[in-house]
């Protein structure tokens, strides 16, 4: 048998009962010779498990002993790519979060710049408070979002009076060339308000970068959609200078399982079949028997 799982041997010879002295002339025969031969004698257990074989996972568990990992593997490894991927879907979470530990820092980095914004920051979550986030952003980040199309020019309006005076005057004086000629924070965030665009983002750059990650956490806090508008490089450099790979792929744990089970179709074939040895055993019969029913045939007949 070309499938050396000995435990199968075993098991034929136990639910058959075939003597030992028989079994020496089995010793070079596949599954399905060993079943035909007993059931052309009238082994009623033989016709029950020919039959049994490819209708009930249960029986399919028992005779390839698939609640070894190892047993799984030898299997894992005569199916295709396109086979153990369509196992990925019945892995649990956990299970997928552990094959995430076979890739390098590198790419899961790569990877997480794919998946849709949100579940990227979901992660960044995980290992990141948000005032660690913006106080660790470069500021041009800061920027692109206190000045992108989408900001809510009231909701900035608002939080700059939180913003001491003497920095409204310095945003103002950035634009203008000339002394603020009032010291009133109101009076000071209504000229700004009147700025034209260009100069209204501008004076939003030109503002302390203190004040202005402080500006940012408030907006933020107040609406979490506008951590979405921070690139997905930015976050990941976050990730990969500050934490480590083990601390990354535990909090990977967030995203959802369609994602994680793209990201591990990037595995080489070997490190896939380790991957997906942690399937549950039943799902894992089931799915040769009504899933890939060619392959199963193929191993009976090893």
């Amino acid at each position: 048998m070309s499938l050396s799982i000995d435990s199968t041997l075993e098991y034929l010879q136990s639910r058959l009962c075939i003597s030992a002295a028989r079994m020496v002339d089995y010793k070079d025969k596949s599954v399905k010779e060993i079943i035909e031969a007993e059931a052309a004698q009238g082994n009623q257990a033989a016709i029950q498990l020919a039959a049994d074989m490819f209708t009930d996972p249960t029986s399919l568990i028992e005779l390839f002993q698939l609640s070894d990992p190892n047993n799984k593997l030898i299997i894992m490894r005569q199916m295709t790519s396109s086979q153990l991927e369509k196992l990925l879907p019945m892995l649990e979470q956990d299970d997928l979060v552990q094959g995430l530990r076979y890739f390098t820092m590198d790419s899961l980095m790569d990877m997480l710049e794919k998946i849709p914004k949100e579940e990227l920051v979901k992660t960044v979550f995980q290992l990141f408070s948000e005032r660690q986030v913006i106080e660790m952003l470069p500021e041009q980040q800061l920027d692109k979002v206190l000045t992108g199309v989408d900001m809510d020019k009231d909701l900035v309006l608002k939080n700059l009076k939180s913003i001491p005076e003497t920095y409204l005057q310095q945003m103002i004086e950035s634009v203008t060339g000339q002394e603020a000629q009032s010291s009133n924070s109101q009076d000071l965030i209504n000229t700004i308000s009147q700025f034209g665009d260009l100069d209204y983002k501008n004076a939003l750059k030109n503002l302390d970068v203190t004040q202005k990650r402080r500006l940012t956490l408030m907006i933020t806090n107040t609406d979490n959609k506008y951590y979405l508008n921070f690139d997905s490089d930015a976050y990941t450099h976050l990730m990969a200078r500050d934490r480590e790979k083990e601390d990354v792929v535990k909090a990977m744990g967030v995203i959802k399982p369609e994602y994680l089970q793209k990201m591990l179709t990037n595995l080489p074939p070997d490190l896939l079949q380790v991957v997906t040895t942690q399937i549950d055993t039943e799902k894992f019969a089931h799915s040769l028997i009504f899933k890939f029913p060619e392959l199963l045939a193929q191993l009976v007949a090893q």
